[in-house]
């Protein structure tokens, strides 16, 4: 690996060390459906299960495209930062508070999370 390559690699990962909770929280780190299966709301059933089992906590994780990004803000997460060093495409770092905290998606609108 030449040396810009491992830069810009380090690069992201201290950014991500930035942006990643200190406090207690569940971490959802590389959670995705197979592009064959996509388009078919597996993503959206995978993230309600995780979310039910984190209330309580805040969760986080990094989204690794638009479209994903915007399923994530459909249940509740916020962009909390942008990662990004040298080629590398952008990562978003997202936040959720727990369902109890996160008063603007409730954890009845899960289900409509999931519709878009």
């Amino acid at each position: 690996m030449d040396d810009q390559t491992y830069e810009a690699i380090n690069g992201v990962f201290e950014q991500m060390d930035e942006y990643h909770p200190t406090a207690a929280h569940w971490y959802l780190p590389l959670t995705r459906v197979d592009p064959i299966a996509q388009g078919r709301r597996l993503g959206c059933t995978l993230l309600q299960h995780a979310l039910a089992i984190c209330d309580g906590l805040p969760a986080y994780l990094e989204a690794t495209s638009p479209r994903s990004r915007n399923l994530y803000s459909r249940h509740g997460f916020n962009v909390v930062g942008v990662i990004e060093a040298g080629s590398s495409p952008p990562l978003g770092a997202m936040l959720r508070e727990p369902a109890s905290e996160n008063r603007s998606t409730p954890a009845a609108a899960f289900h409509e999370g999931c519709r878009a």
